[in-house]
């Protein structure tokens, strides 16, 4: 009789991840993302799948003497501890190449919203206000420059329906350059300044780091154009929210929209829900049914790793590297 083996699920995920692990593997999901829960249901977890809720820590990791392998249900990784896995021989694989498509084409969906102003006249029509269409004045993506900060597979899928589909000039910022789709789009890599005082729309698709934390604050938006629109499609830490507030409510900006937040569940009490030049949702941006889809897959590489094989997206060096030098 074939070893089974046993796999902690932090939450659910799609059904055709599920099914390829409960095949060899018996699924325990917790009843409670606490550290002293999990930790009791360690001893014998060869596996862990884990979405954006809750963390993989040294402690829970040490824990585990049999785990061999944890999959992160997605691309951030920043609630792993990354060098624990490491130094305690259990291999973290992802899912890179799962959500580029459904959350570059959410940035379109707000950028869209911002630009023409789709919230406040939705809000008008249904209050009857028909000579909004009069008054609510938009402004086209066409032909304008782009900024993306991080310029990983979700940024470079964002510039390509840019580029390709509304003319629009690109830049981007970050650590590594990318010369392919520099040559394929035309983009430029420049300094974190000169693409927040040039872009007319910026996405900011940077990683959750130290280093990141906090990054665009109050000196970096007054750099903006008084027409430019900022969108996060990140981490809600990268940015300093009380300083897009004020950025809004003093009109050094156009608009914002964000799927990620500071803190959390978002309180209904956020300012940023005060503004109509705000455009918000509720981290969902990955939330697709393809994307949802081809995230859960990353159970292919959890039993690939269990089973002794070697996984398809493991984390690259480089990701280790930017938490270790973080």
């Amino acid at each position: 009789m074939n070893k089974r083996w046993k796999v902690l699920i932090y939450e659910p995920v799609h059904s055709e991840g599920t099914h390829l692990l409960e095949e060899k593997c018996d699924v325990v999901y917790p009843t409670s993302l606490d550290e002293e829960h999990l930790i009791g249901l360690l001893a014998d977890v060869d596996g862990i799948f884990i979405r954006a809720n809750g963390a993989v820590s040294r402690r829970l990791i040490e824990a585990a003497p049999h785990l061999k392998v944890i999959g992160r249900h997605g691309v951030g990784v920043e609630n792993i501890d990354l060098t624990a896995a490491r130094e305690n021989g259990v291999i973290v694989v992802y899912a890179p190449t799962a959500n580029a498509h459904s959350v570059a084409e959410h940035f379109m969906g707000l950028a869209l919203m911002l630009a023409s102003k789709m919230r406040v006249a939705d809000r008008a029509l249904r209050a009857g206000n028909w000579k909004a269409r009069l008054e609510l004045i938009g402004r086209e993506l066409h032909s304008k420059t782009l900024g993306i900060v991080g310029f990983g597979r979700i940024g470079q899928q964002t510039a390509r329906i840019c580029r390709r589909g509304f003319n629009m000039s690109v830049l981007y910022h970050d650590v590594l350059d990318f010369p392919e789709t520099e040559n394929e789009l035309g983009a430029r890599r420049v300094p974190l300044e000169q693409l927040f005082s040039e872009a007319d729309f910026i996405s900011l698709n940077l990683a959750l780091l130290p280093q990141t934390r906090g990054l665009i604050n109050a000196d970096l938006l007054k750099l903006m154009k008084p027409t430019a629109f900022l969108i996060n499609m990140a981490r809600g830490p990268v940015w300093n929210e009380a300083d897009v507030v004020r950025a809004l409510k003093e009109n050094w900006i156009a608009g914002v929209g964000s799927d990620v937040f500071e803190v959390e569940p978002a309180s209904p009490d956020n300012p940023l829900f005060e503004m109509d030049n705000f455009v918000g949702t509720p981290h969902m941006a990955a939330h697709t049914e393809e994307a949802l889809i081809r995230m859960s897959l990353v159970a292919r590489d959890i039993l690939r790793v269990i089973e002794g094989q070697e996984p398809e997206f493991p984390i690259p060096e480089e990701v280790y590297a930017q938490y270790r030098n973080a």
